[in-house]
């Protein structure tokens, strides 16, 4: 999808939409790239417009919030003559340990939402065991093992919460349901729905920042794990090209 020049991402065969929570976290992505890129303002949202033809989001903290913003974006592009052809879901997240370390890459190969359902008084039943909506998107596993090979990421469940977790015991309870995660986030299915309803397919990337489980701010490494976005958004163009040239 995206071929690698000299340094960092360039010569775009599909547009790229990279979503993040916030402008560090965009910021991080920015950096793999070639040229910074000039900001094009649309309704409700403001995108960074690289030289790779990709397009960073900071679509705010939340899957609502993920899902508006990125829905905004796809739509925006679509009336433009110009859709995107991939949605990615990036930023830094918490991490199972010990699968997941702290300064690790994840890439997701199902983005599952945790906590959309409902408490009863044998457990949490999702969503869709009460009959109605999703609670899973699953990128193109060729792009998930190309992204894998060509950064380092791990693969596997990436859980969407609108409550991050903080204690040991919502972390056991977490991995109980889900046995594959490897990481948590907080837009990751938000943005997965807005690419879903416009039928592109849609990845998620995170670096870890702090081990899922009780709150210790002092063993948290935000910039290492902005560091390591960086690193792995500029690995991912034979992933890109790969899965382009085979796949679409």
């Amino acid at each position: 999808m995206v071929l690698q020049a000299e340094e960092g991402l360039t010569t775009p065969s599909v547009r790229v939409l990279v979503a993040t929570a916030v402008p560090a976290e965009r910021d991080a992505v920015a950096r793999a790239f070639p040229e910074a890129g000039a900001q094009v303002r649309l309704p409700g949202v403001c995108l960074v417009r690289t030289g790779a033809g990709c397009d960073l989001l900071a679509g705010g903290v939340g899957p609502a919030l993920a899902a508006a913003s990125t829905a905004t974006a796809l739509t925006a592009a679509a009336l433009d003559g110009s859709p995107y052809g991939l949605v990615v879901s990036a930023g830094i997240g918490g991490g199972f340990p010990p699968e997941a370390p702290v300064g690790s890459l994840v890439v997701a190969d199902a983005i599952t939402v945790a906590d959309l359902g409902a408490e009863t008084a044998d457990g949490f039943v999702p969503v869709t065991e009460l009959g109605f909506g999703t609670v899973t998107h699953r990128p193109p596993p060729s792009l998930v093992r190309g992204v894998s090979e060509a950064t380092g990421a791990r693969p596997g469940t990436v859980l969407t919460v609108s409550t991050v977790t903080g204690t040991a015991a919502r972390a056991a309870e977490l991995r109980a349901r889900h046995p594959r995660a490897l990481a948590e986030g907080m837009e990751g299915f938000g943005v997965a729905e807005a690419a879903a309803t416009h039928g592109v397919p849609v990845l998620e990337i995170r670096a870890v920042s702090n081990p899922v489980g009780p709150r210790d701010r002092a063993a948290w490494r935000i910039g290492d794990a902005l560091a390591a976005l960086t690193e792995g958004f500029g690995k991912l163009a034979p992933a890109w090209e790969s899965w382009n040239t085979h796949d679409q």
